[in-house]
């Protein structure tokens, strides 16, 4: 029996402890008794990006904002569908998850983090949409569990009414905020129409090959 290689700790500021551990071949992020992520279960990370790029119709030289590096699937997937002229900027506010990217997890970033098309930003994503107006053709969020958050309290503000009207504010004329969920949440998609957006539900699942749980995407345009 292969048994869990534990990695690495880190305290989120302001929230909860992750752990990062490894099994046989495989990582995952836990906290508690919570796996948060898995390197076994990215489907609908990488949906996150796809199903955006979609939105986005053929825009020339986009420009996103990925909330949340997490196992990096997000950003990966959005690379191999953007032009050399697409900027993406990755807001992170834990920096142990880019330590952890750029040390046991080298191979599964596959260098995306050095990409010439990516910035990266420590810090909190909400703080970073709110200096922005008019700026993001996508915002793509994956940060915490969703709207109802696991690890830091404060999150919840980036979901808020407050936090969404931000994030409407910040995208370009015809852009798309797409928020990835654990699970559905009727209340917060009540919450998105409120702040002005058309709202696209998808299910999506959590394994590259349909199985797994399902997972939710809000796909949010401006009206």
């Amino acid at each position: 029996m292969i048994r869990r290689e534990h990695l690495g700790t880190a305290r989120v500021p302001g929230g909860e402890v992750l752990e990062l551990y490894r099994h046989d071949r495989d990582f995952m992020i836990v906290m508690g008794h919570n796996e948060l992520m898995s390197s076994r279960k990215w489907g609908s990370e990488e949906a996150l990006a796809t199903m955006a790029i979609e939105r986005l119709g053929g825009r020339p030289a986009p420009r996103m904002l990925i909330g949340g590096y997490g196992m990096g699937f997000t950003l990966r997937a959005a690379l191999a569908r953007l032009g050399p002229d697409a900027r993406i900027t990755v807001v992170e506010l834990v920096p142990e998850i880019i330590e952890w990217a750029r040390g046991p997890m080298a191979e599964l970033a596959a260098g995306c983090l050095d990409d010439a098309r990516v910035t990266l930003e420590m810090g909190d994503v909400g703080e970073a949409i709110a200096r922005r107006q008019g700026v993001w053709d996508a915002i793509l969020l994956d940060v915490d569990n969703g709207p109802d958050g696991l690890v830091r309290e404060d999150n919840d503000t980036l979901y808020s009414p407050p936090g969404l009207n931000a994030a409407r504010r910040a995208l370009a004329p015809g852009g798309v905020l797409a928020i990835w969920s654990a699970a559905p949440d009727p209340a917060f998609r009540g919450r998105l129409k409120k702040a002005g957006f058309d709202v696209d539900e998808r299910i999506v699942a959590a394994r590259s090959n349909g199985k797994g749980p399902k997972h939710i995407i809000w796909f949010a345009t401006p009206r």
